[in-house]
Formats: C-alpha cells, structure tokens, sequence
C-alpha cells in the first residue's frame, strides 16, 4: 500500500504523543522517521514505532530525556543519553559540538546510553548543513542477541555498527552524506522484507547452520542465523573498529556477553567534528570539491540509466520522488504500525 508523507507524520506524531512524549520531543523523532522513509532508508522509518512501544512499557526507552553533558574538555563534548530517544538526544549533542567547533576547530564528541539513534546519515546531514565535516561510529548494546557474525564465524558477535562521513555542499553540488550499516544490510531492512514475504537479491545472511542465504527468515524465525559483514575480512575489521571506537570511547560499552542485555537498543556513539575553515581556504575547498566530484561523475556507466552518483544523491532521488508519489509499505507492516498506535494509547 502507498502511504502519504502527512499519514506517516501523523501516525507517528499520534503514537509518540501516546507516550507522553513533549511536542517539541515528537517534532524531533517524528521528523527523523518520516525523512528515513522519504529517503528510501525504510528500515529506520516509522516501522520502528512498534519497536518504540514495546521499549517504552517495558522501561528501556524513557520519553523526554534530554542530552545530559557528563564530560565538557573544550574540544572534548561527552553525554549520557538516559535512554531517552536517540534521535532527539543525539540532535542535541551534535548541534552543541557543531557551536563548540566553531570555537574549537575540531569536537570529538561521544553519546553513551541513548536509546535507538536512528538513521546516522540524518547526523551527517545535520553536520554538513552547518559547513562542518563529520565521521561517526556507532555500536549497540543491551540487544538480547548479537545480529551480526564477524568475518570467518558462524554466531553473530556484533551489531550492525553503522559509519557516516559528510561533507558540506557547495553550489554546484549537494553534501556527500556516506551512511551505511557494516552489515552487508541493516537488520531493519530484514525486518521490512520478511513482512514483505520478499528474499534479497543476494544471500546477505547466514542461517543457523552458518550457510549464506538471502531468505529474512533466517533472522526472524527461529532458529536464527547472523547478518554477513561487508567487504568479507575489510567489513569484518571495520564492523570491530565501529564496536572499539563507538562503545569504548563513549564508555557505554560493547556487546560482550558480560554487559546486560535487557531487550532494548542502546547505541553508543563517537563522531569527530571538524571545521574545515580551519585547515584550508574556504572557496579552494568548495572548487576542489566540485572539481572531485565532476571527475568522479564522469567515468562513463555501462548503463546510462545507471549513471555514477555520490554518496547522498541517491536519497535526495528517492525523496522526491516519495514526497509526490508516496511510500510503499507492506500490508502487514502498517497493520503493526497501527496496532503501535492503539497500544500507545490512541
């Protein structure tokens, strides 16, 4: 079924506001859901409201708990999240460490403890909008199980432990928002495909037996299997660095066995903010930008309808496109999405 961009808003907004959110909170995590589905990245839309729910009644997601700053060492910015919605915690986080860098020139910046972060890319944006670069690692904890198994293993060990590198625009081309889970997809689009009754194009998974295989039942019927990590043993040492950088720095932890898991989706956080004013002139920066990215565009395609894009261009594509014709939603998705709402006390 297609569904409007104001019908998910408003399902969202509803069920939000169901559980006590502040509107200025259900603004935030509303918007956040909506744009990921707009930008084709379903997996972090308003199917997650299910998920939110349940979180919510059972204790470990707690409504209206802002970015709580625990460490400010000038160019160092750390916060806790109390488990508050990722989306508004991280936001906030990231426009104090965008204000400190102006000051600072670069803000290594850490969030521990917030609940589901969302769409890592929409950081990316948020930093690039402000003509700052970011990097981003992030890991989760408190997940019952592990989803994601490590280069040459069969168990699943990790999280799907995403990346996001973003540049600022220039005039001539938009921001390069890189944003991609180091699974080889991210556990929500398994999500959205077995609701679906879809297989993907390639076996992207491993079964219980540890055979690849692109059937999403391997993840949600038991007994389950393991996402596979990108770029085989590359994937592997990047999905460990996110778990490193991300759990240890922010001192929210990892995945090992000895830390609690409670059922919930914790992410922990590292982002590096720099101002790029501070390194190189501002006008050769953008003319070089400009000038990478033309080259890189020019290398001719096998497929003409399938020419070169940037990180970022493809979303910007899909949004438009969704915003004038909709968004494809499987029937059963949207009836877990309305039975959220109800549940939420609507």
């Amino acid at each position: 079924m297609k569904v409007s961009e104001q019908q998910l808003y408003e399902v969202a907004q509803r069920t939000l506001a169901g559980l006590g959110c502040t509107p200025d909170e259900v603004a935030v995590v509303a918007s956040h859901l909506v744009e990921a589905n707009l930008r084709g990245h379903d997996s972090h839309g308003v199917g997650m409201l299910p998920f939110y729910v349940d979180s919510a009644q059972r204790g470990t997601l707690c409504p209206n708990r802002p970015a709580r700053l625990t460490n400010d060492a000038g160019a160092i910015l750390q916060y806790d999240g109390d488990r508050g919605f990722g989306q508004r915690v991280v936001r906030e986080a990231v426009d104090a460490a965008l204000e400190r860098a102006s000051t600072t020139g670069v803000v290594l910046l850490t969030v521990r403890n917030a609940h589901h972060m969302g769409r890592i890319g929409s950081y990316g944006e948020q930093v690039a909008a402000a003509g700052k670069v970011g990097l981003f690692f992030v890991n989760v904890t408190d997940f019952p199980q592990p989803l994601v198994a490590p280069f040459g293993g069969s168990a699943a060990r990790f999280g799907t432990n995403p990346v996001c590198v973003s540049f600022p625009a220039t005039d001539t081309h938009p921001a390069f928002v890189l944003d991609f889970a180091t699974s080889m997809v991210a556990y929500g689009k398994t999500r959205v495909a077995y609701l679906a009754g879809k297989q993907f194009d390639q076996p992207v998974m491993l079964d219980a037996a540890g055979h690849p295989t692109a059937d999403p039942r391997a993840m949600h019927e038991e007994p389950k299997g393991a996402l596979r990590p990108i770029a085989e043993h590359k994937g592997g040492g990047l999905v460990a660095a996110c778990e490193l950088l991300a759990g240890l720095l922010s001192g929210g932890g990892t995945l090992q066995p000895g830390n609690p898991r409670e059922g919930g989706i914790v992410n922990q956080l590292t982002a590096f903010i720099v101002d790029p004013a501070r390194l190189a002139d501002l006008d050769w920066l953008a003319s070089e930008y400009d000038a990478m990215v033309g080259y890189i565009k020019s290398s001719p395609s096998p497929d003409p309808a399938q020419p070169v894009l940037m990180a970022g261009e493809p979303e910007l594509a899909r949004r438009a496109v969704r915003q004038a014709e909709g968004v494809e939603i499987a029937d059963a998705e949207w009836a877990a999405i309305e039975d959220a709402c109800r549940r939420a006390g609507v």
